[in-house]
């Protein structure tokens, strides 16, 4: 199916790997299966991914999926990638959003669980290159590019996932407004637990401290959500 998108899997258990390509092309999905980084990185120069699901434990390779995000995140800040991993601790889970993933999955979850994050993760791609009817905003030192997915900040860029940029965007559309976690999950079109929203905000607000440090435009309001503070 030429016009397909293309999820790359990168899982070492040949067993676990071929179920979960089956599904992903029973979706209709194009699906490309490697077992290590080596093979994951010669596979994608040749035919680029459109999505990428990363095993943290690559064989012989503890971390190889978090140097394959690490590589991947640098050389695109917008291409979704989502780890679907054993390792599923906290202490995991934020070093893989730390590293610029967009999700981090533990590989418990239904495979039903597993097709409504992909697909999230492509409605919000879709969404993105949509654009919208205000296609550039500023608020005080803050201006949006929705045309270029663009931010920036005292007019130095921040580099930002595509979660990431969806969070900010959300909040900064409507300062003074709280959202809640579920308004910042639906406007930034996936699903995330609670840990996984607060961690990338704090990611997102160490972005904006690198380029400002007295930078407290997003505020917490416990017990609700978060909020971008109106000056």
């Amino acid at each position: 199916m030429a016009d397909a998108q293309h999820v790359v899997i990168v899982e070492d258990d040949a067993a676990l790997g071929a179920n979960y390509r089956e599904a992903l092309t029973r979706q209709g999905y194009a699906v490309s299966l490697y077992v290590d980084r080596a093979s994951a990185r010669d596979g994608m120069a040749h035919t680029p991914p459109d999505l990428v699901i990363i095993d943290v434990n690559l064989g012989t390779d503890i971390e190889g999926g978090f140097e394959l995000c690490r590589e991947l995140r640098a050389q695109s800040a917008v291409l979704p990638i989502m780890f679907l991993t054993a390792r599923d601790s906290e202490f995991d889970a934020v070093s893989g959003l730390r590293l610029g993933a967009d999700d981090y999955l533990s590989k418990d979850v239904s495979l039903e669980h597993l097709m409504a994050r992909v697909a999230a993760l492509f409605r919000r791609q879709a969404a993105l290159a949509g654009g919208g009817a205000e296609r550039r905003f500023t608020r005080g030192a803050l201006a949006v590019d929705e045309d270029r997915f663009a931010v920036t900040w005292q007019e130095q860029p921040v580099e930002l996932t595509l979660t990431e940029y969806w969070l900010v965007h959300a909040l900064a559309r409507h300062p003074g407004h709280v959202k809640s976690r579920q308004q910042l999950m639906d406007a930034a079109n996936t699903v995330l637990d609670d840990n996984t929203i607060t961690s990338h905000v704090k990611r997102i607000r160490r972005k904006f401290v690198g380029i400002d440090a007295n930078f407290d435009a997003i505020e917490t309001v416990y017990g609700m959500g978060y909020r971008w503070r109106a000056h």
